[in-house]
C-alpha cells in the first residue's frame, strides 16, 4: 500500500507540485536577471550623467579660455589691458584662480597675479587644450592647469595658461549618490584619483593614490587604446563597463565605470551588492517563501486527499488479507456514497456467502470424513466381527469339540488382532508413536520384510524382486516401525499390480543417504491425486479408511526422513524412503533380540 501512497503523492507532485516548482524556479530567476539589469542599468545611467557633467564642467573652462584668447590675440591691445583683461575675468570666474598669457618665446605677456606667474608654459608642443594632471594644493583642495596654444595665420604664437580649482568637481562628485551606500570616483587618465564621494575615502585623494591597476580603469584604457588604433570615434562614451569584487574592507562592490572624451578621465560609481541588490534579494525570499509555503500546502493537501482516497483501498486490502488467512468474519466499514462504498458492500457481501459456503463446506467435509472413517471401519471390522459371531453361534452347538474349541480360539485371537491392528491406527494417526531409535541395516531389514510378504505376493501372483547395495548401508530408526512402513508400502504395491507384474525393492546410498525404493508395475495414479495422498483418510482403494500411507509418512518424518512417491498412470508407481546414513552398530540389545 505504501507503493500506492508513494505513486499519488508522485502523481501529485507531477500534477501540481512540478510546474509550480518550475514556475518559481523560473519567477524567481527571471526576478534576480530583471532586477540585476535594472539595477545595473540604473548605476550605469548615474555614472553616464556624472560623466557627462564632469565634461561640461572641463568644458566649460576650456571654453572660457578660448573666449579669453579671442579677447587677447591680435588685438593690438597693450600688456597693461591685457593684465586687467586676464584679471577680471578671474574676479568673474571662480574656478580660474590664475590667468598667464605666454609669448611665442615663453615669455610672460600679461598674468592676473599680482607679483609675478607662478604658471610656466607647456614644455611640449602641443596642438589642443591641455589640462595637467590634479594637484592638491596647500588647503588640500584639488586644482589643475589648462593650456590653450595661440596660433597667428597658422603658426604658433603663444599660450594661455589657467589654473583651475576643482573645489565645484569636488561637490559635484560629493552629490552623486546611489542608495544610502553608493558613491562615485573620478580618476584621472593616469589612474590618479581625483575625487571621490565618499568622506571617508577623500584621504586617498590627498595620498593621491594611484588606480590604473582597477580593473574597469585598466578596461576603459585598453577600449581607448583600441579606438585609437583602429581610427574610430570613441564609442566607449556611450558604453558603461561592470564589475564585481571585493574592496579593501572585504565588502562586495558592484562598479559600474563611464569613460569621459575629454579629458580622458573615467568616472566609477561604487555601491554595495547586498544594497544594490538587498530590494531584489527582499523579493526573491518573499517569492521563495510564498511558494515554499504554496509548494507544502500543495503537499500537504495532496497527501490529506491522498489518504483519503487510499484509506478505503488499505481497508480493503486488510479485509482481503483476513479473508486469505481464513479470518471469514472479518468486514470492512467504509462510509460515504462514492465507489468505494459500493465496493465495500459488495466486499462485505462476498464474505458473508464465502462464511457461509466455507460453513457448508466444512459440514460436507465432516459428513464425507466420517462416511469414509463409518465405511472404512464398516469395511475393517465388519468381517472379524462376523467371523467372531459366526464362530460364537458354532461353538454353542459344537463346544464339546475339542478340535473345533481349539479352531475357535484361533479364529478369535486372528480377529481381534485385525480388530486390535485398526484401532491401533486411528490411535497412531492421532497422536505421535512412541519409537526407539539404533543403528538399522538397512538391507537386513528390507530382506526380513520381503520374505515375510512372499506369500502375500505369491497368492497374488506377483513376483517380490530385491535390488540391494552392495554395501551393508546403517541408518538410525525404529526396525518394527520401519517393518510396518515397508509391509505398508509392499501390500499397496501388490494390490495395485495384476498377477503377473512384479514389486521391486531396491537401496542405495546417495550422497551420504540412503534411499530405499518401492515400485510397482500396476495401474498407477493420477496426477491430481498426488499431492494429497499422504494426507489422513486418502485411499486410491475403494475401500479402506486411507491411514495407511498418513501413518507410513510420520513414521518417516519422526525417523527425521523424507517419503516421496512418484507414479504414471499405466506404468507403475514408486514410492522411496530417504534417510541419512550412519555408523553401522548392533540393531537391537541382545536381549531384545533373543526375544525376537
Amino acid at each position: 500500500m505504501r507503493t500506492i501512497t508513494i505513486r499519488f503523492v508522485m502523481l501529485v507532485a507531477t500534477a501540481a507540485v512540478a510546474p509550480l516548482v518550475l514556475y518559481g524556479v523560473v519567477s524567481v530567476y527571471s526576478l534576480r536577471t530583471g532586477t540585476r539589469q535594472s539595477v545595473i542599468s540604473g548605476n550605469r545611467n548615474v555614472a553616464a550623467r556624472a560623466a557627462e557633467q564632469i565634461e561640461q564642467y572641463m568644458d566649460h573652462h576650456v571654453s572660457v579660455l578660448r573666449s579669453i584668447a579671442d579677447t587677447l590675440h591680435d588685438t593690438q591691445l597693450e600688456p597693461w589691458q591685457q593684465t586687467q583683461i586676464l584679471t577680471n575675468h578671474v574676479l568673474d570666474f571662480e574656478g580660474f584662480r590664475e590667468l598667464t598669457l605666454f609669448g611665442r618665446d615663453g615669455d610672460v605677456v600679461a598674468t592676473s597675479r599680482l607679483g609675478g606667474p607662478t604658471l610656466q608654459p607647456p614644455l611640449i608642443p602641443i596642438s589642443e587644450p591641455h589640462i595637467a594632471p590634479i594637484t592638491v594644493d596647500d588647503d588640500f583642495l584639488p586644482m589643475t592647469t589648462v593650456s590653450l596654444p595661440l596660433t597667428s595665420l597658422g603658426e604658433p604664437n603663444g599660450w594661455l595658461v589657467g589654473e583651475v580649482s576643482l573645489e565645484e568637481l569636488w561637490r559635484m562628485v560629493d552629490r552623486i549618490r546611489v542608495g544610502r551606500e553608493g558613491f562615485a570616483m573620478v580618476v584621472a587618465g593616469g589612474g590618479q584619483l581625483i575625487a571621490h564621494g565618499d568622506p571617508d575615502q577623500k584621504p586617498r585623494i590627498a595620498a593621491a593614490e594611484n588606480l590604473s591597476d582597477h580593473e574597469l580603469v585598466v578596461a576603459v584604457a585598453a577600449l581607448r587604446a583600441r579606438e585609437r588604433a583602429d581610427g574610430t570615434q570613441p564609442a566607449l562614451l556611450a558604453a558603461a563597463l561592470v564589475s564585481e569584487y571585493l574592496d579593501d574592507d572585504g565588502r562586495e562592490l558592484l562598479a559600474v565605470a563611464a569613460a569621459i572624451a575629454s579629458p580622458e578621465w573615467t568616472v566609477i560609481v561604487e555601491q554595495p551588492v547586498n544594497e544594490a541588490f538587498g530590494l531584489s534579494n527582499q523579493l526573491e525570499a518573499q517569492l521563495v517563501v510564498a511558494i515554499t509555503v504554496a509548494l507544502l500546502l500543495t503537499v500537504a493537501l495532496g497527501y490529506y486527499w491522498g489518504r483519503s482516497f487510499i484509506r478505503p483501498i488499505q481497508a480493503l486490502t486488510r479485509g482481503t488479507e483476513a479473508i486469505a488467512s481464513g479470518r471469514l468474519e472479518e468486514r470492512v466499514d467504509i462510509g460515504g456514497t462514492d465507489e468505494f462504498h459500493r465496493l465495500g458492500e459488495s466486499f462485505n457481501s462476498m464474505a458473508v456467502k464465502l462464511n457461509a459456503l466455507q460453513e457448508d463446506v466444512r459440514r460436507k467435509e465432516r459428513q464425507a470424513t466420517f462416511g469414509r472413517i463409518a465405511a472404512g471401519l464398516v469395511h475393517d471390522l465388519s468381517h472379524p466381527i462376523q467371523n467372531v459371531g459366526n464362530s460364537c453361534r458354532l461353538i454353542v452347538r459344537l463346544f464339546d469339540d475339542p478340535e473345533y474349541r481349539a479352531t475357535f480360539r484361533r479364529t478369535v485371537d486372528r480377529e481381534f488382532a485385525s480388530i486390535k491392528r485398526v484401532l491401533e491406527n486411528l490411535r497412531n494417526l492421532a497422536r505421535p508413536m512412541s519409537l526407539e531409535r539404533f543403528p538399522l541395516d538397512v538391507n537386513r531389514s528390507v530382506a526380513e520384510v520381503t520374505e515375510s510378504m512372499q506369500a502375500l505376493a505369491d497368492t497374488a501372483g506377483v513376483r517380490l524382486d530385491m535390488r540391494l547395495s552392495a554395501d551393508r548401508p546403517f541408518i538410525e530408526g525404529d526396525i518394527f516401525a520401519l517393518g510396518r512402513v515397508y509391509r505398508n508400502l509392499i501390500l499397496n504395491a501388490i494390490e495395485a499390480t495384476a498377477p503377473g507384474g512384479v514389486v521391486t525393492l531396491s537401496t542405495e546410498e546417495c550422497d551420504g543417504r540412503i534411499r530405499i525404493s518401492v515400485r510397482d508395475t500396476g495401474t498407477g495414479i493420477a496426477h491430481d491425486r498426488l499431492e494429497n495422498i499422504f494426507e489422513d483418510f486418502q485411499t486410491t482403494k475403494r475401500t479402506g479408511l486411507g491411514l495407511g500411507l498418513a501413518i507410513s509418512r510420520k513414521i518417516v518424518n519422526q525417523l527425521g526422513g523424507d517419503i516421496s512417491v512418484t507414479s504414471a498412470v499405466g506404468h507403475g508407481t514408486t514410492f522411496s524412503l530417504e534417510f541419512a546414513q550412519v555408523e553401522g552398530r548392533p540393531e537391537v540389545p541382545a536381549a531384545r533380540a533373543a526375544a525376537s
